[in-house]
């Protein structure tokens, strides 16, 4: 029996602190410049870059040249990154966390970006070197600790991934997705039960969690129970059809049906 989903790369997402304080930047630009709406400009670029991204990269760039500084730099990475030129966006956000005279919260969430880039670029070990070093910056934020597990899952070390979830949920008192990442790490380190328990946690948290049911039909397979790991995952692609846990779902539905044949 082949189980084809193991950790799932999470999307590019923006830690609320880096969008909130790229605004007040915005806002804070020189009065030569005050012609521009900077605020509204780093929501508008931050909004086209995830329908339009070659078209967001090109007003970034522009707006930068027009005052836009960090922010419209953001900009620019985060386009970079739906373009999926993961690695020059990494290069960019690291670059601006250590050129940022602002609040560590701010550089912490700058690497958290750029940690998440070079994992959409298969570098979890470079990953894992960034989001330690945000950690230093700022240790008990559970997003950063969330994805230094995600980090090291993948590169198979998932006692120390457990270590980071287990903190994050402790500081946190638990996400969906810590809870669902810890399954899939239990899952690898022969703890089904544990498993299955976070995954009951995740789901209650949010029904329709896409890891969390991937996960769950991981381990009902495991256990012999092929109906409910089709309808887990047959709900994954219903959900969340266009995801890397739908991916797997279907690779892990193609191979049960095949095993069958």
């Amino acid at each position: 029996m082949t189980l084809i989903a193991d950790c799932i790369p999470m999307p590019f997402r923006h830690h609320a602190v880096v969008a909130s304080t790229l605004i007040v930047l915005a806002l804070a630009q020189p009065a030569a410049t005050t012609e521009i709406d900077h605020a509204k400009q780093y929501r508008d670029c931050i909004a086209l870059s995830k329908i339009a991204p070659n078209e967001a990269f090109g007003s970034a760039l522009a707006w930068r040249d027009l005052g836009g500084g960090e922010a419209a730099e953001h900009c620019v990475a985060a386009s970079l990154v739906a373009l999926e030129q993961f690695a020059e966006a990494a290069t960019r956000l690291e670059a601006l966390a250590q050129r940022t005279r602002r609040a560590a919260s701010i550089k912490a969430g700058l690497l958290g970006h750029a940690a998440q880039a070079w994992l959409l670029d298969g570098k979890p070990e470079r990953a894992e070197t960034v989001l330690t070093t945000a950690l230093r910056l700022t240790p008990d934020q559970p997003d950063l600790l969330v994805d230094r597990a995600q980090a090291r899952a993948d590169r198979n070390d998932y006692a120390s991934a457990i270590e980071d979830l287990n903190r994050a949920i402790d500081i946190h008192g638990g996400s969906a997705d810590a809870f669902a990442f810890r399954a899939t790490a239990q899952r690898h380190l022969e703890q089904p039960e544990a498993a299955l328990r976070d995954v009951g946690y995740a789901l209650a948290l949010d029904l329709l969690h896409p890891e969390a049911l991937l996960e769950r039909g991981n381990l009902r397979r495991i256990k012999g129970d092929e109906r409910g790991a089709r309808k887990d995952w047959m709900m994954v692609l219903s959900v969340a059809p266009n995801t890397p846990a739908a991916d797997a779902a279907r690779a892990n539905l193609e191979d049960m049906d095949v095993n069958k044949q």
